[in-house]
């Protein structure tokens, strides 16, 4: 099952068609985005009963996914070549912080750029299906809805600045939480495990690598953070970028103003970030 968000209603995307979903079942469904945990399983049913789209499906009119979620993890240092790159040990157990909600935005944006120093960070963005708490890594995938693309926008120098590392703040500026354009069910992939992501600026491939070589898989992570807190329907998890990011450049390179952003992972779609 592949879900958007389209002016704030729910619509199940079949190959190039859009269905609303409150529509198409007499209310049955909710057009609600952040309403559609609440019968997840039978709403995918009811998915695999329907053959085309009514509308055309537009990805530039896509809001986020999951619009409100409750939480906004990320892990850090997840791919052996960033932690490299960010001259950093790989970590022997998953690093993690938080993004603010109000980052959050849908996949074709204008960013407007703080001052300092921003940077790029394509993500796999895993979303939470149903409360895990004490979780296995084996048991994991039963309680992931779907998969979505995300980009971790970076404030550097905020991120460095102080005795200790800034990350919520220094991520979750306005507009650094893009995700999209779809929420994926892991049943609509191959090998939901292993899919190629990447981005390019202006143009030039600056990011291309696939989520088979992250340190700590989604099971893994969501059983590490299901033994400490409570993961609720609907929260995200960015599970961390793969090297080539500006930072780690010689010399470093940031965004600029004018500067455009393609993101991409398979099987999910892109997104589009302009920066003013």
């Amino acid at each position: 099952m592949r879900i958007a968000n389209v002016a704030g209603r729910s619509k199940l995307i079949v190959g190039e068609g859009q269905v609303d979903i409150e529509a198409a079942t007499s209310g049955r469904f909710s057009s609600e985005p952040s309403r559609i945990f609440d019968y997840f399983d039978e709403l995918q049913r009811w998915a695999k009963t329907i053959s085309h789209g009514e509308e055309p499906w537009r990805p530039e009119e896509a809001g986020p996914p999951v619009p409100a979620p409750k939480q906004i993890f990320a892990v850090a240092l997840n791919y052996v070549a960033h932690a490299a790159e960010s001259k950093r040990e790989v970590p022997t157990a998953p690093v993690i912080f938080t993004k603010f909600v109000s980052s959050l935005t849908g996949p074709v944006t204008t960013v407007e750029l703080p001052e300092g120093s921003v940077d790029w960070e394509v993500e796999l963005v895993a979303v939470v299906g149903t409360a895990a708490r004490h979780v296995t890594a084996a048991a994991a995938w039963d309680h992931i809805a779907g998969l979505t693309l995300g980009q971790d926008l970076s404030e550097r120098q905020l991120q460095r600045s102080g005795p200790a590392p800034q990350f919520g703040l220094a991520k979750s500026f306005a507009g650094f939480s893009p995700t999209g354009p779809l929420l994926v069910t892991p049943d609509e992939f191959d090998r939901p495990d292993d899919l190629g992501l990447g981005c390019e600026v202006n143009g030039e491939e600056v990011q291309n690598s696939r989520t088979s070589e992250m340190v700590f898989s989604i099971p893994e992570v969501v059983a590490y953070l299901s033994n400490v807190l409570t993961l609720f329907p609907g929260d995200l998890i960015f599970t961390g970028t793969p090297p080539g990011v500006g930072m780690g450049r010689t010399p470093a390179r940031f965004l600029n103003r004018g500067d455009r952003l393609h993101s991409w992972l398979e099987g999910v779609g892109e997104l589009q970030q302009t920066f003013a």
